[in-house]
C-alpha cells in the first residue's frame, strides 16, 4: 500500500504536494472520506507523469467551498448538477473535486446523479483504467481500490469500457478514448473497439453538450503533444463536432517545436513552467480573432484563458526587470529569473528576439551554471568547512554568485570570503609520556617459595651429609645408594692400583649403629620400600622409582640389594642393635667424603647395610637407575681417585606421609 503513495509523491511537484495535503486537511476537518481517483491514479500505476489531481469525497464539496478558499484554493469553475468544483492551488497545481455518485442516462449525454459510496462511483466511470482510487484517509492511507481490475488493463495497455453501453449512454467517451490512445499509445480492447465502431456509425456524437465540448477542447491545450492529439481527433471526425474552426492546420507547428526546446532549457536551469498557456497560443495562432474569442468562451474553466491573456503583460514585466540597474550583475539576473513567474520567463525567452536579451539567456543556460563547478572543495576542507557545518549550503550559493561576478580571482580572496564559515580548530592532542616499565616474567603463585624451600632443604641435607662423612659415621640404605649412583664417572688412567682396589672392595658386613644415634645425626626423610631378595638370596636389578617414594613397611627385614648382584644381608646383634661401621682411612675416606658432597655414593660407603629399625629412610628423588654389575663396580672404583664436577642438588619432592607398622 505505501508503494503507491511513494510513487505519487515522487511524481508530484512541490506545489502539487501542498495542494494534496491542503485538500486532505479540509476533508478530515469536515470528517468526510477522501480519495484520489481518475487520471492521477492511472498515471501512477502506469508510470506516466501526473497532469492533474482528481479528488472524490463522500459528501457535497459545494457546501465547503469557503473552507477550500481559506486553505489557499482558488475556484476556477463549478458544475452544480454533478457537485463538481474546479480548483487551482498556487501557480501550477490543477485539481478537480467531486462528490461520489451514481449516474443513470434516460437519454444520451444527459445523466441523472445520486449520492453513492466510493465503489459505486468507480463502477459508473468510463474505462477500467480510470476506475481506480487511492485512499487518503487515516487507517487506510495508500490503499488501492480496483474493483474492475483496471491495473491489468493498464499492464496490457488496453482501454476497456466499464459498461457495455458506455459509448451510447455518454457519447463524449468516444472523444476521450481517442485522446487517451493518442497520448498513451494504447489501443482498445476487442469488444470495446466493436462498441466504438457501432456508436460511431449510429452518430450518437451529436448528443454531446456544450459543457462537454468546452471541457474536451481545454484538455487538448494541456496535452504534452497537442498537435498529435488534434490530428487524431481530426482523423476520426470528432473536431467537426467539438470546434469546426480549430484543427491541426490552425497551429504553428514550428513554433511549438521551438517552444518545446525553450521549455526543456528552462527545466535544466531549474525553472518549471507550465507550458499550457503558451501552447494554446501557438495551437490557435492561425485562427482569426473572432474564432479565437469564440473558442475561449466555450471553456468550462477560466484559469487557462486568464493565463493566455496575461502572457504578453507578464513577459513585458520580466523584460523591464532584466534591463534594470539592479540586474546588471550576473548573480542579480540569476536571482531575478528564478523569482519571476516561470510561464512569463518562458514566453519572453520564446518571443523576444533582441540580441542583448538572448545573450543574457544564453549565459543563464550555459556560462553561469559553470560557476558552481568552480567551488574549491579542497580549500573548504582545508578550512574545516564540510557539509555538516552550519550554513554550508548558504556558503555554496554565495560562492557560486561570487564566481559568477568574478569576485574571487585568487586563493587568498576565497579563504577570506569563506573565513566566517570556518569552525575553530580543534584543540591539540595532549600526549602523556609514561616511563617505560620493564616487563617481568611472572611465575605461578607459590612457585618461588617452593623452589627456595627445596633448595634450602637440599643445602641442609648436603651439609649434614658432609658432617657425617667427615666424622666417619656415614650410613645409607641400599635403595637410596642405588639411586644416588646412577651415573658412574669415567675411569681415569694413571691412578694407583691401591686406590682401584680400595674402591672396588665391597664394604664389610657390620652391624648398624644404634637407631637413636642415627636418627639424631641424619635428616629425617620418608622411608622407601627396600628391594626384595629372592629365596636364593639374589636381589633383582634396581628399578627406577615411579611417582612418590614408597614408604618402608614397619618391622621389615633389613635386606638390601648389592649392586653386583650378590647377597648383602645386615646381621643384627643379639640385643637388637648393630655393630658400629668401620672407619675408612686414607684415600678411601677422602673419596667417600667428596662423593657424598656431590650427591654420589662412593665405593667405600655405597654398600653399608643398616639395621631395619635404625634410621628413618629419606625421600627419594627420581633418578635413572642402571643395573649394578661387575663393569659398573669397576668404573665406580676407578672414579674414586678423580671425582666429577659437583652438580646441582636435585630438588626432592615431598611424598605423602605414611606411618609404618
Amino acid at each position: 500500500m505505501p508503494d503507491y503513495i511513494q510513487l505519487l509523491e515522487s511524481k508530484l511537484s512541490p506545489n502539487e504536494k501542498q495542494a494534496l495535503n491542503a485538500m486532505t486537511d479540509v476533508a478530515r476537518a469536515r470528517k468526510i472520506t477522501v480519495f484520489l481517483t481518475g487520471g492521477a491514479v492511472r498515471d501512477i500505476v502506469s508510470g506516466a507523469s501526473v497532469r492533474d489531481l482528481d479528488i472524490t469525497v463522500q459528501g457535497n464539496p459545494l457546501k465547503f467551498r469557503k473552507d477550500l478558499e481559506r486553505a489557499g484554493f482558488s475556484i476556477t469553475g463549478e458544475q452544480e448538477p454533478s457537485q463538481t468544483l474546479y480548483l487551482r492551488f498556487g501557480k501550477q497545481a490543477r485539481m478537480e473535486i467531486s462528490a461520489a455518485r451514481t449516474e443513470t442516462f434516460p437519454k444520451p449525454a444527459h445523466p441523472e446523479y445520486a449520492p453513492a459510496g466510493i465503489l459505486d462511483d468507480l463502477r459508473r466511470r468510463d474505462f477500467t483504467a480510470n476506475a481506480m482510487a487511492l485512499s487518503l484517509n487515516e487507517g487506510s492511507w495508500g490503499l488501492l481500490l480496483d474493483p474492475l481490475n483496471g491495473s491489468a488493463d493498464i499492464s496490457s495497455r488496453h482501454l476497456r469500457l466499464v459498461s457495455n453501453y458506455g459509448f451510447l449512454e455518454d457519447p463524449i467517451r468516444l472523444v476521450r478514448a481517442v485522446r487517451l490512445m493518442s497520448r498513451t499509445g494504447w489501443d482498445m480492447e476487442e469488444r470495446t473497439k466493436a462498441r466504438y465502431d457501432n456508436a460511431k456509425a449510429e452518430g450518437v456524437i451529436g448528443a454531446i453538450t456544450a459543457v462537454q465540448r468546452g471541457y474536451e477542447l481545454e484538455e487538448i491545450g494541456y496535452e504534452e503533444e497537442p498537435v498529435q492529439v488534434l490530428k487524431a481527433l481530426e482523423s476520426e471526425g470528432w473536431m467537426e463536432h467539438l470546434s469546426p474552426a480549430w484543427n491541426s492546420r490552425s497551429a504553428d507547428v514550428q513554433g511549438l517545436e521551438r517552444l518545446h526546446e525553450r521549455f526543456v532549457q528552462l527545466l535544466m536551469a531549474g525553472l518549471h513552467p507550465d507550458p499550457s498557456a503558451a501552447q494554446f497560443r501557438l495551437l490557435t495562432a492561425k485562427l482569426s480573432p473572432a474564432q479565437f474569442a469564440s473558442l475561449k468562451k466555450m471553456f468550462v474553466r477560466s484559469d487557462l484563458i486568464a493565463e493566455v491573456n496575461a502572457l504578453d503583460a507578464d513577459a513585458k514585466h520580466v523584460l523591464q526587470k532584466m534591463t534594470a540597474k539592479d540586474a546588471a550583475k550576473p548573480s542579480q539576473l540569476w536571482k531575478l529569473l528564478h523569482s519571476m513567474k516561470p510561464e512569463a520567463v518562458l514566453w519572453l525567452f520564446f518571443t523576444n528576439k533582441t540580441a542583448a536579451v538572448q545573450n543574457k539567456f544564453e549565459n543563464f543556460f550555459t556560462k553561469w551554471p559553470e560557476a558552481r563547478q568552480k567551488i574549491p572543495n579542497a580549500i573548504l576542507q582545508d578550512m574545516r568547512i564540510v557539509p555538516e557545518v552550519e550554513g554550508y549550503e548558504e556558503l555554496l550559493d554565495k560562492l557560486t554568485f561570487a564566481f559568477m561576478d568574478g569576485e574571487l580571482p585568487t586563493e587568498e580572496t576565497i579563504r577570506k570570503f569563506a573565513e566566517p564559515y570556518s569552525p575553530p580548530a580543534p584543540p591539540p592532542l595532549v600526549i602523556v609520556r609514561r616511563s617505560r616499565t620493564v616487563k617481568r616474567v611472572t611465575e605461578p603463585k607459590g612457585s618461588k617459595t617452593k623452589a627456595r624451600k627445596a633448595a634450602k632443604n637440599a643445602l641442609a641435607e648436603q651439609g649434614a651429609d658432609l658432617s657425617l662423612a667427615a666424622s666417619g659415621d656415614v650410613t645409607a640404605s641400599a635403595p637410596e645408594i642405588a639411586e644416588e649412583t646412577t651415573i658412574a664417572p669415567k675411569p681415569v688412567a694413571g691412578k694407583s692400583s691401591a686406590g682401584k682396589a680400595a674402591a672396588a672392595k665391597p664394604a664389610a658386613k657390620t652391624a648398624a649403629p644404634p637407631a637413636k644415634a642415627v636418627a639424631e645425626s641424619a635428616p629425617v626423610k620418608k622411608a622407601e620400600k627396600p628391594a626384595k631378595i629372592s629365596r636364593h638370596g639374589k636381589a633383582p636389578a634396581a628399578q627406577p622409582v615411579k611417582g612418590k617414594a614408597e614408604k618402608a613397611k614397619s618391622g621389615a627385614a633389613g635386606k638390601v640389594s648389592h649392586p653386583s648382584g650378590g647377597k648383602a644381608t645386615a646381621k643384627p646383634s643379639g640385643k637388637g642393635g648393630s655393630k658400629p661401621a668401620p672407619k675408612l682411612k686414607g684415600k678411601a675416606q677422602k673419596a667417600a667424603i667428596v662423593a657424598k658432597a656431590h650427591g654420589k655414593a662412593s665405593a667405600g660407603t655405597a654398600h653399608r647395610p643398616i639395621a631395619k629399625a635404625s634410621l628413618k629412610p629419606k625421600a627419594a628423588v627420581k633418578p635413572t637407575v642402571k643395573k649394578a654389575g661387575a663393569s659398573a663396580m669397576k668404573k665406580s672404583a676407578e672414579s674414586v681417585s678423580r671425582p666429577t664436577k659437583p652438580s646441582k642438588p636435585a630438588v626432592k619432592s615431598k611424598p605423602k606421609k605414611k606411618s609404618g607398622k
